[in-house]
């Protein structure tokens, strides 16, 4: 890594832990208070570690939102060294757009990179067609292209996030800094604004973002850095005892984040685009993707928000050497009590009304088999039911007004997160055991050598779009499938 990042940061971001605890199947778990906790603690704030900072805030008005993104390779500053890496409007993370239901949202997308890019608003509950959030669509290098995407009247209440989604280049783009959050919600953010929490990760060699090799690829790429709103493990200063809500979103290419709140208080109140009623937890996994809102404490001494150390599984099969997935614990960010900060004003939470599928009649069920296995000379195989990604082939078909049951089977060694665009899943069932409670995401974990059931509402917005693998390298290398409903 380049100069810059303290001794501090560098064994907060690279201590190996001893091993991931076992998860449940959906792999987005909390667990609450009274049962395990460990992980968070106290800490001894020192000068390496970096200021709290937030990406600028780009609000719609009067029902539009029209904003231009700039993808372009500039120099930014992380943990006080500069660093080469992709940007959206010249920043890591990029501005956050905040939305409510029925906006129209207008991107200029400006691609001033070397290579072609295009945009995903990943989780918004909108069209895929034509140039709304079109996974299809190439902007060339130099080009631009205007996006119109519309959000319904009944749009629910999240976090979502913005990447780029054309096929084969989505991990190094996103791994070298293109993400942002967007949050939709009819808060006045003016009186009671949240912390948003872009939680990547990074590696830099030589003041620059690193490459990655083919094993690195196919075991999927975990950067040395972890960085939130792009610092490592910076403080969040606040007066003691007072409540900040943070809005997290892993954008990270392949890593989950284990999160130990144990010190915190804490209680979520929101997974993806479903607000729940508010729940203490003491641990809360999110794979990539995943969002969360939650609200915590600030305790009465300094105290790490710690991501611990997760294993998503092995190669396998004598494949790449058996290599492991393990992601080391790191320090994500650190509560620090604060009298003279300002004190934070946390919104009342707002239960999202959703129809529980479970009482809807079933129109069609259907398997996803993810696998892998070895190719003809070119690595390791990424597949679903036997086909690596066709952009010009059909996968499955559906029809709107319908509802279905999908079950993802995962038959290899490593754990898969399940995203399919456009139409949020209820989960019925992990593994052997049935979900209680309405529970609904759009990336869904199926841990190796397991299956989930979830169950889709197709009820709106005809076209063509994907579905994959949010281990951001397996989707590059083929663990996607296309759906189209008519």
């Amino acid at each position: 890594m380049s100069g810059g990042i303290t001794r501090r940061q560098a064994l907060t971001i690279g201590a190996l832990g001893v091993g991931a605890l076992g998860i449940g199947a959906t792999g987005l778990v909390w667990t609450t208070v009274g049962s395990q906790t460990s992980g968070s603690g106290t800490a001894t704030a020192t000068s390496g570690a970096a200021g709290w900072v937030e990406p600028s805030v780009l609000e719609s008005v009067d029902g539009v939102l029209d904003v231009t993104l700039q993808a372009a390779e500039r120099e930014v500053e992380v943990g006080g060294a500069s660093v080469r890496m992709l940007t959206y409007n010249g920043t890591v993370p990029g501005p956050t757009l905040h939305l409510r239901p029925g906006d129209l949202l207008r991107v200029r997308l400006q691609n001033d990179l070397t290579d072609p890019t295009n945009l995903h608003t990943h989780g918004l509950l909108v069209s895929a067609s034509d140039n709304s959030d079109n996974p299809f669509l190439r902007i060339g290098a130099g080009e631009s292209f205007d996006y119109e995407i519309q959000l319904p009247d009944d749009h629910p209440a999240g976090v979502f996030w913005y990447h780029p989604h054309h096929h084969e280049l989505v991990a190094d783009q996103v791994f070298a800094g293109l993400y942002g959050a967007i949050i939709v919600d009819e808060e006045d953010w003016s009186q009671a604004p949240p912390r948003v929490v872009v939680v990547s990760d990074v590696t830099i060699t030589d003041g620059a973002v690193a490459s990655v090799s083919g094993v690195e690829r196919m075991l999927g790429r975990t950067g040395e850095v972890l960085l939130v709103n792009g610092q490592p493990s910076p403080t969040l200063p606040a007066p003691a005892e007072s409540e900040q809500r943070l809005l997290i979103v892993n954008a990270c290419t392949s890593r989950y984040l284990d999160l130990r709140l144990g010190d915190l208080d804490a209680r979520v109140r929101g997974i993806d685009s479903h607000r729940r009623t508010p729940q203490s937890a003491d641990r809360l996994v999110l794979a990539p993707g995943n969002r969360a809102d939650v609200v915590i404490t600030t305790p009465t001494a300094a105290t790490d928000l710690v991501a611990a150390a997760y294993d998503r599984g092995q190669a396998g099969m004598g494949m790449m050497g058996g290599g492991s997935t393990t992601s080391p614990e790191a320090v994500v960010l650190t509560v620090v009590p604060d009298a003279g900060a300002t004190p934070p004003v946390v919104a009342d939470p707002v239960v999202s009304t959703r129809r529980d599928l479970r009482e809807t009649a079933v129109d069609g069920t259907r398997t996803l088999t993810m696998s892998m296995g070895m190719g003809g000379g070119a690595g390791m195989r990424f597949l679903i039911d036997g086909r690596a990604f066709d952009a010009g082939r059909t996968d499955q078909s559906v029809t709107i007004g319908t509802v279905e049951d999908w079950t993802i089977v995962n038959v290899s060694p490593m754990d898969h997160p399940f995203h399919l665009h456009v139409w949020p899943m209820q989960v019925l069932r992990a593994g052997s055991a049935d979900v209680t409670g309405v529970d609904v995401r759009d990336v869904v974990d199926v841990p190796a050598g397991t299956s989930v059931t979830v169950r889709i509402a197709f009820d709106r917005f005809p076209g063509q779009t994907v579905y994959h693998c949010h281990i951001l390298d397996h989707e590059d290398l083929g663990m996607m499938g296309v759906v189209d409903a008519a």
